[in-house]
């Protein structure tokens, strides 16, 4: 379905609803359910209104939902609907999934306090200063980004075995010292706030005061961060290359030959809103790639296991593109360039004499800087301390005009 097929005006109510059910409504929401035709909602949201009238039709969520949609709003096309929704529908919500696929002139959203500012309000938190992190149909590893130490995070639960998995977590990560929190029905005549216990309600949300040791938040991660066979972009260097790579919020990478995905984690840690694909054809470290985005808070990394420039073929369009390794393969420059977007940036990485030569062909023929460095670490020599070089780096950065 697309905003064509919808047409104009607000063929769609959204209103949000809290634990406190139809007695928390206002009155235009209230004015909203009565007048509708039709209820689409889950089956608790369903079951907090009053009698419906005879001639409206109660309809609960399709699964799976998304696909479904299309579907279901075609057949009550015309009709008054009106779409339940649990607290603020725009907040990891539903609403925004209906904005999303039919326009925003054609959703109309009465939201509810939302489940975070009731959990804020209960602890005295700031809202601004709280980092929010959803467990509903997402990996409960994205939480690792924001443990830091003093952060307070709010943890909105999939269900009732959400806060123990969340201490599990915060054990696994030294951050086993932290407060939690779990704040049960919140709104709702039964609300409860207090330390986690076997028999917490589905409805919760966990809080997190954070107490440990963090990782820092830019580029140029410590080597033993990662799980590695040896191929990985080493920090210093590593360090460089985000920086030339540039992220921007919303924006995607291709790590091409990724080897322990280090440059794809640092640049989705960068911002929530990055993307990244890490291409590498080991299936080892594919799967290496895989444990150390989850460790680092960014499940959401996208791995292709394939030999590149093959297995770039029918990739999203790229932002950036860093090319760590293979970047001798037979027409890996080329593809890289021809898939990145105008304005967009590719780093390539060079230890090896026949890779250098690579690059400079390729800034010869494609423009762009190219850079020698040369990092040292200081080391033990017999009982001195002397400097131990490490391989030399050539890097070479170009932006594609637009």
């Amino acid at each position: 379905m697309t905003v064509e097929d919808v047409g104009t005006g607000h063929r769609i109510t959204v209103v949000g609803i809290g634990a406190d059910g139809w007695d928390g409504l206002g009155k235009p929401a209230r004015d909203a359910v009565r007048a509708a035709e039709v209820l689409v909602g889950g089956a608790r949201q369903l079951g907090m209104l009053p009698d419906l009238a005879a001639e409206c039709v109660a309809v609960a969520w399709p699964s799976p939902m998304l696909p479904a949609l299309p579907a279901l709003f075609d057949e009550h096309r015309g009709r008054r609907v009106v779409v339940l929704a649990s607290g603020d529908p725009m907040f990891f919500g539903v609403g925004t999934t209906l904005v999303r696929l039919l326009g925003a002139e054609n959703v109309r959203v009465l939201p509810h306090v939302s489940s975070m500012s009731l959990a804020c309000a209960r602890l005295g938190w700031s809202l601004e200063d709280t980092d929010v992190v959803t467990a509903v149909g997402r990996p409960l590893a994205a939480l690792n980004r924001v443990l830091a130490p003093g952060r307070r995070v709010l943890v909105l639960s999939a269900d009732a075995g959400t806060p123990a998995e969340v201490v599990e977590l915060l054990e696994e990560r030294g951050f086993g010292a932290s407060e939690v929190t779990v704040l049960e029905r919140l709104g709702g005549p039964d609300e409860r706030v207090g330390p986690p216990r076997a028999d917490t309600a589905a409805l919760n949300i966990v809080a997190v005061r954070c107490r440990g040791t963090g990782v820092q938040t830019v580029p140029g991660l410590p080597d033993d961060a990662y799980d590695h066979d040896g191929q990985l972009t080493k920090r210093e260097i590593r360090a460089l290359t985000l920086a030339r790579l540039a992220p921007v919020p919303g924006e995607l990478l291709w790590d091409v030959g990724a080897g322990a995905g280090s440059v794809a984690i640092e640049w989705m840690r960068a911002h929530r809103a990055c993307r990244a694909i890490a291409v590498e054809a080991n299936a080892a470290r594919a799967d290496r790639i895989r444990v150390n985005a989850g460790r680092l808070g960014v499940p959401g990394l996208d791995v292709v296991v394939g030999e590149a420039p093959r297995a770039l073929e029918g990739l999203a369009e790229p932002d950036a593109v860093f090319v760590g390794g293979g970047v001798t393969a037979d027409g890996m420059v080329d593809a890289c360039w021809t898939a990145l977007r105008p304005g967009g940036r590719l780093v390539a990485n060079a230890v090896t004499l026949e890779s250098e030569s690579t690059l400079v062909d390729a800034c010869k023929k494609l423009g762009g800087e190219l850079t020698r460095v040369e990092v040292s670490r200081a080391g033990p020599v017999g009982g001195f301390t002397g400097w131990r070089a490490k391989m030399p780096v050539t890097q070479w950065c170009a932006v594609k005009g637009r």
